[in-house]
């Protein structure tokens, strides 16, 4: 048996690699299943077959594996369409380590359209658009190598390096039509009914929860992912912003855990009022990106009011309510790939309302856990002293934690006590130790507050303001009588910032401006869209009051430009067509065998019944007859011409049939002779 083309099955193994990253980018499939497909195209590709020997028993592994699965699915754990996707590549892994056949590589190539499906129905971002192309080069290369090496004579050499061009033209066709897969799949949402996960790196931040726990790695500090856009009005014009995004707040700490008292309301409403605005309120446009996660919205402290929300669909964009939780949060109703809305915030330092509180929430400002640290009592006043002013006492203690504690985020495994560990053992932390340490120990003095959570920061691009994962921070809300709730920070100044590296930010940055003006201008291009362009290029001119010009009844100049576009690309496609069609290199390599076959049987060396050039050409070369070399050239041109795309030139059949006759005439005794 003939080994297979090497450079062909590694080919095809990257084909298979790239159609599994593209279900994989989704960050859905199982990390068990996503092992075992990367080992096996890692011995693929250093050429380790192990199932070879053992086909049918290695297949009939996979149906415990389906069983699995099933069960996965029925009991709830997993999607089904993520179970199918998982199976796909697990069917292509077996086969990847099976030995090279025509029916494996058909079927490893099957798999790897089934991924590609798959990789559509689970995420369709740009991430998945590169896996596509890369997907549909290898492959179609792979299979352009397998009928070359198919139609070569036993023995013969596969030539490489002479079909490698006529294959990367259709290659290139190929890429044109997986862009055009690509395209249509998202718009024609077959992942209306599949939960699609956050596009592109996936989900930055792990959301807003209804708890908090003290404690963790801290490794969000330096995730340099972007989750917010905003525009402010008025501009602030510096390049840093020193502001804190708030998203909700806590009240209770049970020694663990912060929660919140605070009831959510069953309303759902389009505008929302947390507290009377004041003068020259902060507008912002916010836009919450799909690596945020999480539906809760973002504000500049003090938000007063929020609405006009759009929530960003596969199907496109589409109004969406609010709902008022607990902690002065408020979370879209509605889930999407992201959303945008309107804020209106006091300015920073405007007295305000403390906003809608009953005597529970109230209360709860002033609240202690049962296993608190009578230590921090008197730590907390000894800082305090006689200080009755809430905001000058937080002040104290705020300054006291950022010269006495450290900044880390090396926090390794859980401890019972970790505000204990924080203020007596380590002392060292990060955000979440320093506010949680303020709002105690001001309770302990009878001062009133609580925890906030969400950003800080802000950098400037254009004329907007990005904020990232790695500026997520905690902070305090002490209670100020006539002032209502003042922020303050007890976290180093240094360290509110995210610390992720410029380098890593930069490339982070660049990725995610591509991957929103992909979204934008592919994904999210939804059929509405398409008909809106049409509309607005057929659309009268309109004068500065928005009314159609009396005088333009005819359509507008760009709506003739367009036309005149598109009938020049038909024309052009189509001539192009047409000389294709003129050079019939099939024909001219079929009426090179039926000369080469006539002057065969005319020498007495006619094919046998049922026998291709191919077969005729293998045999002479298996008999050692003195005509196979000019004849294995001639049938290695011919495969070229007829399936290589590299027509025959003018005369060059003339030429090789005229070779073919001085070979007979050489060769006309031993001939007749056989």
């Amino acid at each position: 048996m003939t080994r297979p083309l090497r450079l062909r099955l590694l080919l095809r193994d990257l084909s298979i690699a790239a159609a599994f990253a593209s279900m994989a980018v989704s960050g859905q499939v199982p990390l068990w299943a996503f092992g075992l497909v990367l080992v096996a195209v890692l011995m693929g590709v250093l050429g380790r077959r192990p199932f070879a020997r053992y086909p049918r028993l290695t297949a009939a592994l996979l149906v415990p594996l389906a069983g699995v699965l099933y069960l996965a699915v029925a009991s709830g754990q997993m999607d089904l369409v993520v179970a199918a996707c998982s199976f796909a590549g697990l069917v292509a892994a077996q086969r990847v380590l099976s030995e090279s056949s025509p029916a494996t590589d058909g079927q490893v190539l099957l798999a790897g359209l089934l991924m590609i499906a798959g990789g559509a129905a689970l995420s369709g971002e740009l991430l998945f658009a590169v896996c596509l192309l890369t997907f549909a080069v290898l492959a179609s290369l792979s299979l352009g190598l397998a009928v070359v090496e198919a139609a070569v004579p036993v023995g013969e050499p596969v030539p490489v390096r002479a079909v490698m061009r006529p294959l990367g033209r259709g290659t290139f066709v190929a890429m044109l039509g997986a862009m055009a897969f690509f395209i249509l799949i998202p718009r024609l949402n077959w992942n209306v009914g599949v939960r699609r996960a956050s596009p592109g790196l996936g989900t930055a931040t792990s959301g807003f929860s209804d708890t908090v726990r003290l404690g963790g790695s801290g490794t969000l500090k330096s995730n340099p992912r972007v989750v917010l856009r905003a525009r402010l009005s008025p501009d602030p014009g510096t390049e840093q912003l020193s502001s804190y995004w708030v998203g909700r707040t806590y009240d209770t700490f049970d020694g663990l855990e912060w929660s919140t008292i605070g009831a959510s309301t069953k309303r759902h409403r389009t505008r929302v009022t947390l507290r009377p605005g004041a003068d020259n309120q902060v507008y912002q446009r916010i836009e919450l990106l799909p690596a945020y996660g999480s539906r809760t919205l973002i504000a500049l402290e003090t938000p007063a009011k929020l609405g006009n929300a759009l929530t960003h669909t596969a199907l496109g964009d589409r109004r969406t309510q609010l709902q008022e939780l607990g902690g002065d949060e408020l979370r879209f109703v509605e889930e999407g790939l992201g959303y945008s809305y309107e804020v209106y915030s006091v300015p920073p330092g405007t007295d305000t309302d403390p906003g809608r509180m009953n005597q529970q929430e109230t209360d709860q400002l002033l609240a202690l856990p049962d296993n608190l640290d009578p230590r921090m009592e008197e730590l907390a006043r000894r800082v305090v002293g006689d200080e009755k002013d809430p905001l000058a006492a937080a002040q104290k203690l705020s300054a006291w934690l950022q010269r006495e504690y450290e900044y880390t985020l090396e926090l390794s495994g859980d401890v019972a006590d970790p505000l204990r560990d924080f203020l007596f053992v380590r002392k060292a932390g990060h955000c979440e130790h320093f506010a949680t340490a303020l709002t105690l120990m001001l309770r302990t003095q009878g001062f009133e507050a609580r925890l906030a959570t969400g950003f800080f920061g802000g950098e400037r691009v254009g004329d907007e303001y990005l904020v990232r994962a790695g500026d997520a921070h905690a902070w305090t809300h002490v209670l100020v009588p006539g002032r209502g709730f003042v922020t303050v920070d007890a976290t180093p100044p240094a360290f509110r910032a995210n610390q992720s590296l410029q380098l890593i930010e930069t490339m982070i940055s660049l990725y995610e401006s591509v991957e929103a003006l992909w979204r934008k201008a592919v994904v999210d291009y939804s059929f509405r869209d398409q008909l809106d362009f049409v509309r607005s290029m057929s659309r009268p001119p309109r004068d500065a009051s928005g009314q159609p010009r009396p005088s333009s009844s005819l359509p507008p100049l760009r709506a003739w430009v367009t036309a005149a576009g598109v009938a020049l690309a038909i024309y052009g496609l189509v001539r192009a067509l047409s000389q294709r069609r003129a050079r019939r290199p099939a024909q001219e390599a079929t009426r090179l065998v039926d000369a080469v076959e006539r002057l065969l049987a005319r020498a007495g060396l006619p094919p046998r019944e049922g026998e291709t050039l191919e077969d005729v050409s293998a045999r002479l070369s298996g008999e050692a007859h003195p005509l196979a070399p000019v004849l294995a050239a001639i049938t290695r041109r011919y495969l070229e011409a007829r399936f290589g795309q590299r027509p025959l030139q003018s005369g060059e059949s003339a030429r090789l049939l005229a070779q073919l006759r001085r070979a007979l005439d050489d060769g006309r005794p031993t001939a007749r002779a056989s």
